[in-house]
């Protein structure tokens, strides 16, 4: 198995396993923009390389400005880091927390970044006729248990979101038993806006729920890491009291920053290249026998036809070139289970293609 660090996009893992240049291989392993950053990022980032001779701004001041020009939300309710997860640290660190609630199957830091921090974790399990969605009550009575919960929306590895009007009944339960309810809204921004389900513009009614976002997916720039949090000024300072001093760097903000300036077009094109490219995939797939969960984001969740495991699965694809990633270490979900990111229309050819070769055994 690939994942030797809880993650997909491993591609000196990938490399040393196959035998091939790292830059040789298609990544369905990683669910990052196809259309890869704006070109407008590029420019901004390639005019700005003698810049790195500046320390980076601490207090991430003109990014906090457009984003809360963009987001119509006060500078104060926002805190910048190092990628979503060092967010997500943060909350950790600067709450007064025993307890953690996760809804699994999750995305794997939830997890391992409360265990690094020595908090003890409680968990559910969704359940398959739900999308591996959990049912609000089986949530409410997980947040009286903890302190601070997690729940992906949409949720990775199956890309579900919870309905607005499920995400207020449990902000509500959250004020009710002072429980902290982090959402975790990475890939949010690959579902059109008006089928989000965001209490983005209710956060003042709810001082409890804490949002978590990225930049690095949809803007395509994993390697600069760079994402934000939402939530209630008191919340923001206690994240802000134990931030590293330019845990940010200055090439991740200007990127930001230009992000943020790339325009609807390039929101759009990459919407519509989502949306129909899933439906190919989610066909071709089909097609083959696997069973594809429902799901919203830029990337499947998979269940391959027996006897296929998802460790053999990943050998034979890495074999000839491509990437997926084994979903086996996620509990609740089986060793059958992989999860492909949405790419490009050629890529996902070629992976049909492929994919196709190694389970009706044509070479």
């Amino acid at each position: 198995m690939l994942e030797r660090y809880g993650h997909g996009g491993d591609l000196e893992s990938a490399a040393k396993a196959y035998g091939r240049e790292e830059g040789s291989f298609l990544d369905f392993s990683a669910n990052i923009n196809p259309l890869g950053p704006p070109e407008h990022v590029l420019k901004q980032l390639d005019g700005a390389l003698s810049s790195i001779i500046r320390y980076p701004d601490p207090g991430h001041r003109q990014f906090k400005y457009i984003l809360g020009q963009k987001l119509k939300i006060g500078e104060d309710n926002i805190c910048v880091g190092n990628g979503a997860a060092e967010c997500m640290s943060l909350i950790l660190l600067g709450l007064d927390l025993q307890k953690v609630g996760i809804i699994e199957p999750c995305f794997s830091e939830y997890r391992q970044l409360s265990e690094q921090f020595n908090v003890e974790v409680y968990s559910i399990r969704g359940r398959e006729d739900k999308d591996w969605k959990a049912a609000v009550e089986e949530i409410g009575e997980l947040l009286q248990q903890v302190d601070l919960l997690f729940i992906g929306q949409p949720n990775n590895p199956n890309g579900v979101q919870y309905s607005l009007r499920e995400l207020r009944i449990l902000a509500e339960m959250a004020e009710q038993w002072q429980t902290y309810m982090v959402i975790d809204e990475a890939f949010i921004d690959f579902i059109a806006q008006q089928q989000q389900a965001s209490l983005l513009s209710e956060l003042e009614k709810y001082p409890r729920t804490i949002l978590v976002r990225s930049m690095t997916k949809f803007y395509a720039i994993p390697g600069l890491r760079l994402g934000y949090t939402l939530a209630h000024p008191d919340v923001i300072r206690s994240m802000t009291g134990k931030q590293v001093t330019w845990s940010v760097n200055g090439l991740a903000l200007l990127a930001g920053e230009a992000a943020l300036h790339s325009g609807e077009e390039f929101e759009r094109s990459t919407l519509e290249l989502i949306s129909n490219e899933r439906v190919v995939l989610v066909q071709g797939l089909t097609n083959l026998g696997c069973e594809v969960s429902p799901g919203e984001a830029n990337f499947l969740l998979v269940k391959l036809p027996a006897p296929w495991r998802s460790i053999d699965m990943q050998r034979e694809l890495g074999m000839r070139g491509i990437l997926i990633r084994s979903c086996a270490m996620y509990p609740g979900l089986g060793e059958s289970h992989i999860r492909i990111a949405v790419k490009g229309t050629d890529a996902n050819q070629v992976f049909l293609k492929e994919i196709q070769h190694v389970i009706t055994k044509r070479i």
